[in-house]
């Protein structure tokens, strides 16, 4: 064969190649699913842990994923159209081979019954009515319900509903879901159901592909598993699954094992470094971590209590969990504290807000309130001046002028990311601020108020116009990665902060940083806000002594001792010690001490805002169901500041879901009493 004929057929084998290598890799790939949090949902970081495993597995192959969302029943029905190549979640043996294809297992659920804890679980399922979400087909899952009554409903809401209310005496569900829908939607049940002992199946869960085009679907399906194994193998999907807060612990629990939940920030990621000093002294302890974004912290915590989980020994809870789970007795109470610990050290304002009845239930680890952080050479060059408390209208005019995209300077930098604790702790703030608040003396929302329109409306001009790019997913830690790389004029948020932006080490601008108190506009009363971080004991823990002896240790002077001596001054964890505040040492590396020990002092919990509420709290309001209403308006607004939703239409379905919220605990109340 002549050369030219050599290059005539290989091309023609590379011209193949590229069009079979374009049908597998580098497309856009259309998936149906169902609502099933935490593993799958529109709302989801990332849509869920196993959308993102499915992404990343997909990844692999250079194809990426789009969902769309349907009811159960109509993601597996839909099989007979084109646009979408498969559904998932789907169980083995629930859907039929003749119209699917199942890929290689996926990190599965766990599938168990749920009742009321007020009733006793029958010894048989015969005559029993079990509600399942239909179009899922659990329930061929259990041969033992064969002569149960299934009934299927079409929303997992509603079967929680019904099992309340007694119209069915059980549910079969995903224990995750089952929690994370209490949290979310129906916070009123939380602790009032729990799982049948021993009822729970773990369950794989798979891709399932249509088979309306068998040979497309067998090139992408075998990229899809070749993706699966390899990040299988390399640790991702383990990753993917911690960092939802999913992935389950492998060695026993025992008495001598202290599992502890906490937040992934810095303060708290040093007692974890420094826990090794702890285990010299305790070589009998085995400690087993899960250190996770303060968001997904507090809704695997407060999931583990909705469902009566008991899987942590120490939980890293802040001033509105402690209050209000000591009264429901979720918290074990701290007693008998060594002499040299020194509880009257503890400022006082922050042992208040951990104890109920005049007793600790947690024990303060840093405490914080929110201040102002400006660029004092960018001030100075555009010859502003910072007041001593600036109000938002002049915050929103020194931002405007501030502003550089050319030069990566961005006029403000505020949280976005949609939750009670990241973009509603600041918002509530600015409510305040505008004489606003959560609730009137007769516990109707205030959320279509004209302060919250015009504190809200603030913070989105604020944010679209000089705020960074994908503010929706900047919360604490990330605005701190950006103010302390010198990428923010102003950032309003938490005193804890100046530990990191005025240390050296940690901040680009340590030397051109400035502070002033937190922005108000027409008064100052809870215009900066108060918070702990703690550390409890769940009361369903079984290793009380060993764990109240490792947070003595985590919360003492002499770990705070520890911390300057291992890093510097400047990092210790602030905020909760009055001892802390007469350091010459840490004054001496500090220049905002006092400022920041006056600023969390003067904050309180009790007067929230300028007008008479019941409730107490600044950013959070202490209550059951302050969690579900503030995520769900944290992430109205976050909608409104895509441009997805306006301001009043996203107020009114807030002031709707809290209205409604409010209603059931009620009805609940009147039922139960």
């Amino acid at each position: 064969m002549k050369r030219s004929s050599h290059f005539i057929f290989l091309s023609y084998i590379i011209f193949f190649l590229s069009i079979f290598t374009q049908k597998v890799y580098g497309k856009e790939l259309n998936f149906a699913s169902y609502e099933m949090e935490p593993y799958v949902g529109a709302s989801l970081e990332q849509e869920g842990a196993i959308a993102e495993i499915i992404a990343s597995a997909f990844a692999q192959s250079n194809n990426k994923i789009k969902i769309s969302y349907f009811p159960a029943a109509r993601a597996k029905s839909i099989k007979n159209s084109k646009k979408y190549l498969g559904v998932f979640p789907v169980i083995e043996n629930t859907v039929s081979i003749e119209n699917y294809t199942l890929s290689d297992p996926l990190p599965g659920i766990q599938l168990g019954l749920l009742k009321k804890k007020s009733n006793t679980a029958f010894k048989s399922y015969d005559s029993k009515h079990i509600g399942v979400l239909r179009g899922t087909t659990f329930k061929v899952v259990k041969s033992e319900f064969k002569n149960a009554i299934m009934v299927e409903v079409n929303s997992l809401e509603q079967l929680l509903k019904m099992l309340d209310v007694g119209r069915l005496d059980y549910v079969l569900i995903d224990k995750h879901t089952a929690s994370d829908l209490i949290v979310k939607t129906l916070p009123y049940l939380i602790g009032q159901l729990d799982f049948v002992p021993a009822s729970s199946d773990y369950l794989s869960v798979h891709l399932a592909f249509y088979k309306h085009n068998a040979s497309e679907t067998e090139k992408i399906l075998a990229a899809f598993n070749q993706g699966l194994k390899h990040i299988s193998a390399t640790g991702l999907v383990n990753k993917i699954l911690y960092k939802h807060g999913l992935l389950a612990f492998e060695s026993q629990h025992d008495k001598n094992t202290i599992r502890i939940a906490t937040v992934d920030n810095k303060e708290l990621l040093m007692m974890k470094e420094l826990s090794h000093q702890y285990l010299a002294h305790h070589p009998n302890i085995k400690l087993e971590w899960r250190v996770l974004d303060e968001s997904v912290l507090r809704l695997r915590l407060m999931s583990d209590l909705a469902v009566s989980g008991g899987e942590f020994d120490i939980i890293t809870i802040g001033a509105y969990e402690a209050m209000l789970w000591a009264e429901k007795g979720w918290l074990h109470p701290i007693k008998d504290l060594k002499h040299d610990y020194e509880v009257s050290d503890i400022i006082s304002s922050i042992k208040d807000d951990l104890s109920y009845k005049n007793t600790l239930y947690a024990l303060p680890f840093y405490a914080e309130s929110s201040m102002t952080y400006y660029r004092k050479d960018l001030f100075e060059a555009a010859k502003i001046n910072m007041p001593s408390q600036p109000t938002w209208s002049q915050i929103y005019a020194m931002a405007k002028k501030l502003n550089n995209k050319n030069k990566g300077i961005n006029g403000i930098c505020l949280r976005g990311k949609p939750a009670w604790g990241e973009n509603i702790a600041l918002i509530a703030t600015i409510v305040n601020g505008y004489g606003g608040k959560w609730f009137n003396q007769g516990w109707q929302p205030q959320l279509t108020s004209k302060e919250w329109q015009a504190g809200v409306s603030l913070y989105i001009d604020l944010m679209q116009k000089y705020g960074p790019i994908n503010a929706q997913t900047l919360g604490y830690q990330e605005n701190l990665e950006l103010f302390s790389q010198g990428k923010c004029a102003i950032w309003v948020d938490a005193t804890v902060a100046a530990g990191t932006l005025f240390n050296p080490k940690n901040s680009t601008v340590h030397d051109k940083t400035g502070f002033a108190a937190a922005p108000y506009e027409v008064t100052a009363e809870g215009a900066s806000w108060q918070w702990t971080w703690a550390l409890a004991i769940p009361a369903s823990s079984s290793s009380y002594d060993n764990a109240q002896n490792f947070i003595e240790w985590a919360t003492s002077k002499k770990y705070i001792n520890e911390v300057a001596k291992q890093s510097n001054w400047i990092s210790i964890p602030p905020g909760t010690r009055y001892s802390t505040y007469k350091n010459p040492h840490y004054k001496n590396s500090a220049p905002f001490s006092d400022f920041v020990f006056h600023e969390i002092v003067r904050a309180s919990t009790v007067n929230s805002s300028s007008k008479n509420s019941p409730y107490q709290g600044i950013q959070f309001v202490n209550i059951p169901e302050f969690p579900a209403i503030g995520n769900y308006l944290g992430l109205q607004i976050c909608k409104v500041l895509l441009k997805k939703k306006n301001l009043i239409e996203a107020l009114i379905e807030s002031q709707e879901f809290a209205e409604m919220q409010l209603k059931l605990s009620n009805k609940r109340s009147e039922t139960s009493g």
